[in-house]
């Protein structure tokens, strides 16, 4: 039976990209995983993953929101990605497929509603963890793969309850991550239409102008689901201060990402190390406690690890 004060809710998790284009079985033991991938070179973060759905069972992590993503590249965009929507949409349904046969087997529980929820804190609460499947809210990182606004509305039928526009680059939607300007022609009609449904946007990744506008235009439910304090490492990936206030006045959250280029300053990637650099679970603290600060509360800090989103323990905290 699991000890109910550490039940653990992760905002963000890669898990349908990593079964999928990284080809790991996450219903294996985490060792399992990083043993097969040995030697292969494909990815940077091979041999070094941090996730598996033991793992999470093990660390009472019952919850999570699991993503979809799918970019769509244009001509002349050096970012990898999908060469049309449609090809983005196709990706997007063979990872809900995933998700769809983790269920079937009882590793995985989607979660859509308050009813479903509580019934499966119930079942935390009181049964023993290794037989429990995990929980998850699906969420969409990149609105690319939204061929039209009626695939957004199919796509909150499949379950979908959390999105957000942009992603790295130019997006359809909205330019993300290294990329300035305001929304996509389509933005706001997109933005509109997720009120409607009731889908949470997700500001992570949102250029700053765009994320004013966002945030301007859009009435519902608010998060930022793996974000960091600009204030502690600079750069357009993690939030300012008015933008947490944002958040915060709206009654979201913030969670704490642990991609440790993310945690601390001057990072670079492929040369720096846990060790060299020292990265460690109290610079995660550090920005959950400067969001508790900055609300004056601690009810809208949270964590949205995003571990193994392209990296691995070489890029995550030391200890």
């Amino acid at each position: 039976m699991p000890d109910t004060a550490s039940f653990i809710f992760d905002v963000h998790l890669d898990l349908s990209m990593n079964a999928l284009e990284w080809n790991r079985d996450l219903s294996r033991p985490l060792d399992e995983i990083r043993e097969r991938e040995a030697g292969q070179t494909d990815k940077p973060d091979r041999g070094q993953g941090t996730v598996s759905l033991p793992e999470m069972r093990r660390g009472n992590i019952g919850l999570c929101v699991g993503t979809q993503i799918a970019r769509y590249t244009k001509r002349h965009n050096p970012l990898p990605g999908w060469h049309s929507p449609a090809q983005a949409w196709a990706q997007t349904q063979g990872q809900l497929a995933w998700y769809r046969e983790m269920e079937q087997q009882g590793k995985l529980a989607q979660i859509t509603n308050l009813e479903q929820l509580e019934t499966h804190l119930a079942k935390w609460k009181s049964d023993p963890t290794e037989s429990l499947p995990v929980g998850y809210v699906l969420s969409l990182e990149g609105a690319d793969s939204m061929v039209t606004l009626g695939h957004l509305e199919q796509a909150y039928a499949s379950g979908l309850r959390a999105l957000g526009p942009a992603h790295y680059g130019p997006g359809t939607y909205a330019p993300g991550t290294d990329e300035s300007g305001p929304l996509g022609q389509a933005g706001p009609d997109l933005l509109r239409e997720m009120e409607r449904l009731g889908i949470i946007l997700d500001v992570t990744h949102l250029s700053d102008e765009s994320l004013d506008q966002a945030m301007d235009l859009f009435g519902g439910t608010v998060w930022a689901s793996h974000c960091n304090c600009r204030a502690l490492v600079p750069g357009d990936r993690q939030l300012s201060d008015e933008q947490l206030k944002r958040v915060i006045e709206r009654d979201g959250v913030i969670g704490a990402a642990f991609d440790a280029w993310m945690l601390i300053p001057d990072w670079q990637r492929g040369v720096t190390t846990p060790e060299s650099s020292g990265v460690a679970l109290s610079h995660v603290v550090d920005h959950i406690d400067y969001v508790c600060q900055l609300a004056g509360d601690a009810k809208h800090a949270c964590i949205g690890t995003d571990l193994d989103g392209g990296f691995g323990r070489e890029q995550s905290p030391g200890d």
